[in-house]
């Protein structure tokens, strides 16, 4: 394989005049051209040719000045607009490898496998990806190798207090959640903090049975898995919250709520059912991406995720605001004994992006709600479209249009998942039908409701969310024309 580092050494001369440096560039294309160079290496040698070019008009640089220009070296690596290169990514002829989307192969992911099956089944936010790529510069984060190696920090029990001070500051300004008379504790994700307040909450009743934790239908899965998978003596799973909403107060006194709003997996906001449970309310998706911000939420216990904020779900970071305090003093402890607190690189980057957000607020272009709003209605737009093409399916419905604060006027749905439905009686098993017909969702009973559901994933990358398109377009057209 050529050595374009060799080929940069032995062909660009620099000397230097008068403290300036006058770079006299020899490049032979004919040459380049003829030693069968990979474009990434072309790619390659350009970057590193223009890093030489301009570093005497730049700042100097020391110990980070490596780590930089291999960011970027790799940032540039060409994968066909349909993948990515990493820095910790796997090794092929000396560089790091494209990692292609779904339905995209070759070295540079320039290759389209059109019997791919559409995946439309995780909640990867990926559709964020092209604004953090518009912001490059202000998002990057430079980790020096002697950063935070303490246990400790710079606040109580393992946070930094200006990550918390962002985040106190990002809800105001969004105005989504009250934080003023509230504790905060960091997670791995929300889903470490999902237990640890069911923990929390359950250890705080005092009572000889262990507390009933239920959940709306359909809910998130992992409110049962986990519950069941821990076997708490404190707690345990009851199932549907609707089963008991008839009890009397002092029956669910010793219950767990977990409420979501707005909902996963159909985008609906709801409110506690049971008169005197505890409740969990988690507001993964109540940012102006997804809903109307129509007031600041302000419960004894809320759950909030980077990975619906920001995207960055393989940052895994979450927190909770409690405004108990012995309700807290209980999660901290469970966060003590599970992990001494979350990785202080993940809290590092985490504040360089909420700076990054709450610098650009205000609806312009830069705004992140403003990308995020704009890309999810697009694309809830598009599905309803492809949807009504025939009565093979229905979506869940939704307030056509709902007054939001933050953006001072009135908006339109624009949720994260389109929660699928059946409508043919034949087709009992929704699943299975999008399944034959090349789209890979989740079916309804992962959420607890019956088999004629499928949640369908509209936060992925772009071509994820144009193949369910195109593969669903064909389903429709197809039953039509057949009907």
């Amino acid at each position: 394989m050529y050595n374009i580092r060799d080929y940069v050494t032995k062909k660009t001369k620099f000397t230097s005049i008068n403290r300036q440096e006058q770079h006299d560039s020899v490049i032979d294309i004919k040459n380049m051209a003829g030693s069968q160079i990979h474009k990434n290496e072309v790619f390659f040698f350009f970057f590193i040719l223009i890093c030489h070019t301009i570093v005497s008009a730049c700042p100097k640089l020391g110990w980070s000045r490596k780590a930089a220009t291999e960011a970027e070296g790799v940032a540039i690596i060409y994968c066909s607009g349909h993948g990515q290169a990493y820095i910790d990514g796997d090794i092929v002829d000396g560089k790091p490898s494209c990692e292609c989307n779904t339905c995209y192969g070759g070295d540079d992911c320039s290759i389209f496998f059109s019997n791919c099956t559409a995946n439309a089944e995780s909640g990867d936010p990926l559709f964020l990806k092209p604004y953090w790529e518009k912001h490059a510069a202000d998002s990057a984060v430079v980790v020096a190798g002697w950063h935070r190696m303490s246990y400790s920090t710079t606040g109580k029990n393992y946070i930094t207090t200006e990550l918390e001070r962002h985040i106190r500051m990002l809800h105001r300004a969004v105005g989504n959640a009250v934080t003023d008379d509230k504790f905060i504790v960091f997670g791995a994700g929300s889903t470490q903090l999902l237990y640890a307040l069911v923990h929390a909450l359950a250890g705080s009743l005092n009572t000889s049975s262990p507390d009933s934790v239920v959940a709306s239908v359909p809910y998130y899965a992992p409110y049962r898995e986990q519950t069941e998978y821990f076997d708490s003596k404190l707690a345990e799973w009851r199932g549907v919250t609707s089963e008991w909403v008839n009890a009397s107060k002092g029956s669910t006194n010793n219950f767990i709520e977990f409420v979501t709003s707005p909902n996963n997996p159909d985008g609906v906001l709801k409110k506690a059912l049971l008169n005197g449970s505890l409740t969990i309310n988690d507001h993964a998706y109540y940012w102006p991406h997804f809903t109307a911000i129509s007031e600041p939420v302000d419960e004894d216990v809320m759950l909030f995720t980077t990975s619906k904020l920001t995207g960055h779900a393989g940052s895994r970071f979450g927190w909770a605001l409690i405004k108990d305090e012995n309700v807290y003093n209980r999660t901290l402890r469970y966060m003590e004994l599970n992990t001494e607190g979350t990785s202080r690189e993940t809290q590092l980057r985490m504040l360089k992006l909420y700076k990054v957000i709450l610098a650009k607020l205000g609806g312009g272009k830069g705004d992140i709600f403003t990308f995020g709003y704009k890309t999810m209605r697009k694309r809830w737009i598009k599905l309803n479209q492809v949807v009504s093409l025939s009565k093979l399916f229905s979506l869940q419905k939704l307030p056509t249009s709902q007054y939001c604060n933050y953006f001072n006027t009135t908006r339109h749905p624009s949720p994260a998942y389109g929660w699928l439905k059946c409508e043919m009686e034949e087709d009992e098993d929704c699943d299975a039908v999008l399944r034959a017909g090349g789209i890979s969702g989740r079916s309804g009973t992962i959420y607890s409701d019956d088999k004629k559901h499928v949640r369908v994933s509209l936060i992925k990358s772009q071509d994820d969310f144009d193949q369910l398109i195109t593969k669903l377009t064909a389903l429709v057209t197809h039953t039509k024309t057949t009907a």
